[in-house]
């Protein structure tokens, strides 16, 4: 065995001793979780996609949206991942494991999948990008890849971030189940 690999071999031997793990090293170590989810209108037809990107105690989420009607529409993560049409309500409610109140603004909230409005365009474009550290793709409690799964949701209103158990965001027009990539 060569140094450069016995030091290797007990770096890591060390590390997953310590209960610590090493840093994401292209062709050497595994990347962070990663998790996508193609978005589909009550139709079925596709109106956008959303990449989830663990980055240290937080996902990176990242939602785009072609073809909706324009306007501020709420984003939620839901506790279930089914997204049957027309209504999906097959989603459930939004993910919420340690049974707090909805909203941003609310004193007792927010719920884990409550997201940011996104705005859509004239032109029916929309992008939303923003760090969640309510969530993990990593295994637990807050996990979006559990057994039972989970989907995001974009509502026809925007939500008002406070408003117990939805932001008053109206009907659900999109849904998509996120799903572990690779």
């Amino acid at each position: 065995m060569t140094t450069l690999t016995s030091v290797a071999v007990m770096v890591g031997l060390a590390l997953s001793l310590s209960a610590c793990t090493l840093p994401y090293i292209p062709g050497l170590t595994s990347g962070p979780p990663t998790a996508g989810s193609t978005v589909r209108d009550s139709n079925g037809r596709v109106v956008g996609s959303a990449v989830f990107l663990q980055q240290g105690d937080g996902v990176r989420i990242l939602l785009d949206l072609k073809g909706v009607e324009p306007g501020i529409k709420a984003v939620h993560i839901h506790a279930v991942g089914r997204c049957d049409a027309p209504t999906f309500e097959s989603a459930g409610p939004h993910f919420n494991p340690k049974k707090a109140e909805h909203g941003a603004e609310n004193p007792r909230g927010p719920h884990a999948g409550d997201l940011p409005n996104i705005t859509v365009e004239a032109n029916g474009l929309g992008h939303l990008e923003v760090t969640n550290s309510r969530v993990t793709l990593n295994a637990g409690a807050d996990s979006l890849l559990d057994a039972g799964g989970t989907s995001i949701v974009v509502h026809e209103g925007p939500d008002d971030m406070r408003t117990d158990p939805a932001g008053n965001s109206g009907r659900r027009i999109a849904c998509g189940v996120i799903e572990r990539a690779g």
